[in-house]
């Protein structure tokens, strides 16, 4: 199965939060009401380190993600 590289997803049981989702490594899920992060993928501080630029770059493109796709709710 092809998977998009971010989902949106939200839940019942937590009314206020939405969250984005990102498929591919670094894998996590992002509360985009709270800004926090589950991370799925586990990694060392030295790795975590070593593609700070990534993480940083990837952390964006999911909050780009949420609010392109929310105007194109809107439209």
């Amino acid at each position: 199965m092809k998977l998009p590289e971010f989902l949106i997803a939200d839940n019942s049981t937590l009314p206020d939060d939405i969250f984005v989702l990102h498929t591919v490594f670094p894998r996590f899920i992002l509360n985009v009401a709270t800004d926090e992060i589950e991370w799925f993928d586990q990694f060392s501080e030295q790795e975590a380190n070593e593609n700070v630029d990534v993480i940083e770059q990837t952390v964006k493109a999911a909050y780009d993600f949420f609010e392109k796709e929310m105007k194109n709710y809107e439209s």
